[in-house]
């Protein structure tokens, strides 16, 4: 294929999260199969976490002109129209949406163009609400998408009854083994030591960026028995900083649960964003994913693959799809309560034989969710787009 067949990958931004990771990836692939991927992002690059992939242009939306800011939501005709002369001038064949908004828009811009459109959902739809018109026009457009790209199967069974999205393909995230390493790197146990952790003292790990869907007020619950009754566990959730999120300063609210435990301040710790998950998996005992949606976590993924014992709630989709219980790690219903969260979580904090056989089988996801076999799924799949797209 010539490297002169464009295709963009269009999201939101290229921050902290699983979504933009995924995206990286596929732009990495593509470039490895002669395409020549472009990277189109709404937010600016100082919003970017992830190094970019080499010899993949990085671009962002023109800024809105004072008189689309003016009109607000009223300017999003403009905004469509805006990116469809992007699209022509950057001779773009196909074009990759991913999450909700810009797979809209995206699917918009194109309608016109000839070009084909490939949508990525990130999360399971009924979970994540966008808003009554941003609803709409999904359920608008997304039987346009010449392909959708499905994490799960059931997620793609829904899509495929609510929104239109008969043409599929499913493709789970792959599994990066070993972890890549990048900036900023926090050594665990210094920055640990430095807020008055043992080295051996024993460590809940938890990662995300969004505190409601990941569910970490619930963990912190259940962390709280565990905590009163052996003073050297540690709570650790990596990745929620200080800044504001919808408004909402996350770590303080979740530090207001422990109003009536503040004996416990100290051993709740948010070392914030790290490039180097990999240390951090290392020096857990038990990684948590107590989420109440997703769409494939890809944190359980790599705590998976790095022998991480991890707990997950069988919250919709994806975690089912990674933990057979009691094999490879242990998965509770989203329904259970939050004694019996806190009589697992307690058992296997003292069954170290237990935590190291689920762990020694939960490295097999390195196998399963190989990378090479996917990408070759999506390659093949986008060509075929594209060669049809010709024909027609």
């Amino acid at each position: 294929m010539s490297h002169s067949r464009r295709v963009v990958l269009y999201i939101d931004s290229l921050k902290l999260g699983g979504a933009e990771r995924v995206t990286l990836i596929w732009a990495q692939w593509l470039r490895q199969a002669g395409w020549n991927p472009l990277l189109l992002t709404r937010q600016p690059a100082s919003w970017d976490f992830y190094p970019l992939p080499p010899e993949v242009p990085r671009m962002v939306e023109p800024a809105d002109t004072p008189w689309m800011r003016r009109l607000g939501p009223l300017a999003f005709p403009f905004r469509v129209w805006r990116l469809q002369r992007w699209l022509h001038v950057q001779n773009v064949e196909l074009a990759i949406g991913v999450t909700s908004l810009p797979a809209i828009k995206l699917l918009l811009a194109t309608r016109s163009l000839g070009v084909p459109c490939v949508v990525s959902e990130r999360n399971f739809p009924p979970s994540k609400r966008i808003g009554w018109i941003w609803s709409g026009l999904r359920r608008l457009s997304y039987p346009w998408a010449a392909l959708h790209l499905v994490q799960t199967q059931a997620v793609g069974d829904w899509m495929k009854t609510h929104l239109g999205a008969k043409r599929q393909l499913l493709l789970p995230n792959p599994v990066q083994w070993p972890l890549t390493r990048f900036h900023p790197s926090l050594a665990p146990h210094d920055w640990l030591s430095s807020r008055g952790c043992g080295l051996t003292d024993p460590v809940i790990l938890a990662v995300g960026t969004k505190a409601d869907q990941k569910g970490f007020d619930r963990l912190v619950r259940w962390w709280i028995p565990l905590a009163q009754a052996d003073a050297r566990l540690q709570l650790v959730i990596v990745g929620l900083d200080q800044r504001p999120y919808h408004g909402r300063d996350q770590q303080a609210d979740l530090r207001a649960l422990l109003v009536d435990q503040p004996g416990l301040q100290g051993r709740l710790h948010f070392p914030g964003r790290v490039g180097n998950m990999a240390d951090w998996y290392t020096r857990t005992q038990l990684f948590v994913l107590s989420s109440r949606y997703e769409g494939f976590p890809n944190v359980l993924l790599e705590a998976m693959a790095a022998g991480c014992c991890c707990v997950a709630a069988d919250c919709p989709q994806g975690p089912a799809d990674l933990i057979q219980d009691g094999v490879n790690g242990r998965l509770l219903s989203v329904m259970e309560s939050d004694a019996r969260w806190v009589q697992l979580l307690k058992g296997l904090l003292v069954d170290d034989g237990e935590r190291q056989r689920l762990a020694a089988n939960a490295v097999e996801v390195r196998k399963i969710f190989a990378p090479a076999a996917l990408q070759q799924r999506l390659t093949n799949a986008l060509e075929c787009l594209v060669v049809e797209a010709g024909q027609s």
